[in-house]
């Protein structure tokens, strides 16, 4: 944990961008489930739906999809508050909170009496292909929204939670295959609950094309990651590698091509969660420092294949 008293002005810098990401990205994600999703009903797995669902199966009149979306979202943070622990609970505060606003207050700009209907896609005299648009659109909004928060260190939480918590009490499954299966499981209930089998197939396009958004913004092929970093500080980076991201690193004995100085350069394995803290660390301690990050096929090894020795 970092000692507020004692934080410098670059890193009180890198914590409010990391914030300002957060907040950006979380209510780019909200924007596209209210606008986009919800109003068509579109199943594309998560919490929205979640709600979809509940919705169709226990209609309430004063509650409402963005309502319920809000519901299961505090739900499932205390539901990672218990099972995850307190520092996972916090990780996904921030972006709890701007979730549970922006969906609401995005929820009504879907009406056919603010800013004249222009969010109103389904009365639109493009109502034909509206939904098609909104598939597309909200599948690109959730993904970008997903991809920004994670840049910013942060989580979206939601059925992430519960992969999570699958993951960590049955270790054999993979939290990757674990939400897979959520959202896939969510997405076969939704046709049989809405009985509509084109809703589902746009709700399957919709997030397909969040995940290629988040592939090409953030994740790539592999959420694991390679770093070789050159730097006059490398014993200090190694300290603070070592002590916030419990990894352990390589000395590798350089030399530079063009100055012919013999250097010590290290390597590093990390995931795609600890990509921001990496970068921080890095530029907070050495600006100069000249960071290359691959992305790894493949690692096997303590920490990731083998639990953790402490």
């Amino acid at each position: 944990m970092f000692n507020l008293k004692k934080l410098t002005k670059k890193e009180w810098l890198l914590i409010a961008k990391n914030f300002l990401l957060i907040v950006v990205g979380t209510a780019i994600l909200a924007f596209g489930v209210s606008v986009f999703i919800l109003p068509f009903e579109l199943v594309t797995g998560g919490v929205p739906g979640i709600a979809v669902i509940i919705n169709r199966l226990i209609p309430i009149e004063f509650i409402t999809e963005a309502m319920w979306v809000t519901i299961i979202t505090w739900v499932l943070f205390f539901i990672g508050w218990i099972l995850l622990g307190k520092s996972f609970a916090l990780k996904t505060l921030t972006s709890t909170i701007v979730y549970s606003i922006v969906v609401n207050v995005a929820g009504l700009l879907v009406s056919p009496d603010v800013l004249n209907g222009f969010f109103y896609l389904q009365g639109s005299k493009y109502n034909e292909i509206a939904i098609v648009l909104a598939a597309v659109f909200g599948g690109a909004c959730v993904g970008a929204g997903c991809a920004i928060t994670f840049l910013g260190g942060g989580s979206t939480g939601g059925v992430d939670i519960l992969s999570l918590a699958i993951s960590k009490y049955f270790p054999k499954i993979e939290s990757s295959t674990s939400i897979f299966i959520i959202d896939g499981g969510l997405v076969l209930l939704g046709m049989f609950i809405l009985n509509d089998f084109v809703l589902t197939l746009l709700g399957i396009v919709s997030a397909f094309i969040c995940a290629l958004i988040v592939d090409y913004l953030f994740v790539g092929k592999s959420k694991e990651f390679v770093a070789f970093i050159v730097s006059s500080s490398s014993d200090e980076i190694n300290k603070q590698i070592i002590e916030k991201m419990d990894r352990t690193t390589t000395y590798i004995k350089s030399k530079g091509g063009y100055s012919q100085k013999e250097i010590d350069m290290l390597m590093v394995s990390f995931t795609m969660n600890e990509y921001n803290k990496l970068l921080s660390i890095v530029s907070i301690i050495d600006k100069n420092a000249f960071v290359t990050i691959s992305r790894a096929h493949e690692i096997n090894g303590k920490g990731f294949t083998l639990e953790k020795i402490n």
